[in-house]
């Protein structure tokens, strides 16, 4: 683009409106890109983090196990390992009102709970894609309307309506609805890729919930292919 015609033109051109819908855009585009590659590393270590829970299973004994899951806090395995040990030596513990559940739906429910804040932070900031993904659009699209809008009241104002004189202003404006789909189209695509990765991995948090599950009523881990054979979870977990 020439210095006549361009991005930096439509800015020197435009007025507040103009620059105040490039610019929230541009937010729009940063806060998108910075929950995307956030998000994307979680995922990544999240799936080492999965890839651990067999070395816990082939561990000596539960401590042992839970230390092969690592130091990080963040965890959701080493959250689900520890909310079950808890919540089968508190249920043990002393006479209280859970009682009145068996030691098996207590536990379910303790994992369902761990899974649930786990998900919950899997699916923190994707508001923020779906939103820009939707609004950005319509964004530069009453960018666009604006700006088409002043270039016509320029061209009535000159008196001058020659296909040279419109088409560089109109242009300038459609530019904006170019700039809104630049900003939603990552948005979007970024919000799938991540909502296919959130469910992998609360797939596999469900699956060892299941074996925790087994383990700590019986003792036993589930087998692979004989998982209803030692104990089934409740559905839902």
């Amino acid at each position: 683009m020439t210095s006549q015609f361009g991005l930096l033109n439509l800015w020197n051109q435009g007025d507040l409106v103009t620059r105040g819908v490039a610019i929230l855009l541009l937010v729009m585009s940063l806060s998108s890109w910075i929950v995307i590659i956030v998000k994307a590393l979680d995922l990544g270590r999240h799936a080492r983090q999965a890839r651990q829970t067999e070395g816990f299973w082939h561990s000596a004994d539960f401590a042992e196990g839970v230390s092969k899951l690592g130091t990080d806090p963040a965890n959701p395995f080493r959250a689900l390992a520890t909310e079950g040990r808890e919540a089968t030596a508190h249920h043990h513990a002393q006479p209280q009102l859970h009682d009145s559940l068996d030691v098996s739906e207590w536990l379910t429910r303790s994992l369902r709970n761990s899974i649930d804040e786990s998900t919950a932070r899997l699916q923190s900031g994707l508001a923020v894609l779906a939103s820009v993904g939707s609004t950005a659009p319509f964004v530069g699209l009453f960018g666009t309307v604006w700006g088409i809008y002043h270039a016509l009241m320029e061209i009535s104002v000159a008196g001058q309506a020659t296909i040279d004189k419109v088409a560089g202003p109109i242009g300038e404006a459609l530019i904006m609805t170019a700039l809104g789909l630049a900003v939603a189209i990552p948005a979007v695509l970024g919000y799938n890729a991540l909502v296919r990765g959130n469910k992998t991995v609360i797939m596999k948090l469900n699956r060892f919930a299941h074996d925790l599950h087994a383990y700590f009523l019986t003792g036993a881990r589930v087998s692979a292919g004989g998982a209803g054979n030692v104990v089934a979870m409740k559905k839902g977990v």
